[in-house]
């Protein structure tokens, strides 16, 4: 009984071991530039710094310091209306692509890598293709579009009301393929029965969608979904490469106002308590999000 005992321990042992080895690169991957720099900021956040370099223990100054900045207001607001458009804009644009290209008989292998191509354009040369078709000036190619149609020339991303809305339309385009593809992923697997048997029962394809489709879609778009809000909350390099946060900061966000304390400003300790602050706002959301799905599906 003992050997019996102890042979199904060593077992386990090894068992526990061997998955903890094939962890282990992992672990020491998420420690190092996960945690670590997570440590480092809520440290720095606490701190006076003058550049980079920690000069005495504040405490919470520093988050009252940028809490009662106008500017951090702005860019909050901004941040939300980022996510709020991104729902509107490139929420839906996946999935509508994932039901068209499925349904498709001929030259779907072509459609999936086209719409999965912008993914592989690098994101500073593609945002510097679009600067160029919304340049504000006559010689911006959407403008002299315009201008050859007797329209007036548009400020584009100069206009404080377009800025956000038309980020969102470029984040959508560079990232709705690869959110395409796991939806079409998922497609692939619901239960070909399902639709045999709505089509036996005479259910067009309008029916097959609402009635099978969406709801096998169901799990795999409240995942993204609260994958896309803290992807957006945390939008850098489109405001950054395209607007620089203007015009008058209509299109700053929260992250952007971190890379300005830093890089701008040097002041490093109200950069990490931006992000600090960002960090508790996710997890807010995301505590809010997981209850309230949580509870729809309770009922």
């Amino acid at each position: 009984m003992n050997k019996k005992m102890s042979g199904k321990l060593s077992n386990r042992l090894s068992e526990n071991i061997s998955g903890w080895l094939i962890l282990l690169p992992s672990i020491v991957l998420f420690t190092f530039y996960i945690w670590e720099p997570m440590i480092y900021s809520l440290i720095l956040s606490l701190n006076e710094t003058k550049g980079f370099r920690m000069e005495r223990f504040v405490g919470l100054q520093n988050y009252i310091d940028v809490l009662r900045d106008s500017v951090f207001h702005q860019a909050l607001i901004n941040t939300f209306f980022y996510v709020i458009w991104s729902l509107i804009i490139g929420f839906l644009v996946p999935i509508i692509v994932a039901l068209i290209i499925n349904e498709m008989v001929h030259l779907n292998s072509f459609f999936r890598f086209s719409i999965y191509f912008p993914n592989m354009v690098p994101g500073v040369a593609a945002l510097v293709l679009w600067g160029f078709l919304f340049d504000p000036s006559e010689g911006g190619l959407l403008n002299a579009i315009r201008i050859k149609l007797g329209l007036q020339p548009s400020d584009w991303l100069q206009n404080p009301k377009l800025t956000i809305p038309l980020l969102i339309f470029i984040m959508t385009w560079k990232s709705a393929g690869s959110t395409a593809l796991i939806y079409i992923a998922r497609l692939q697997g619901i239960n070909q029965e399902l639709y045999e048997a709505a089509c036996i029962d005479g259910a067009g394809i309008f029916r097959r969608i609402i009635h099978i489709t969406l709801p096998e879609l169901y799990s795999t778009a409240r995942m993204l979904l609260i994958m896309q809000i803290i992807f957006v909350f945390q939008v850098l390099y489109e405001p950054l490469v395209l607007t620089g946060g203007g015009p008058n900061n209509a299109s700053l966000s929260l992250m952007l106002l971190s890379y300005n304390y830093a890089f701008v400003d040097f002041v490093a300790g109200k950069s990490a308590t931006v992000s600090v602050l960002v960090t508790l706002i996710l997890m807010c959301l995301t505590f809010i999000y997981m209850k309230a799905t949580k509870e729809n599906n309770n009922v």
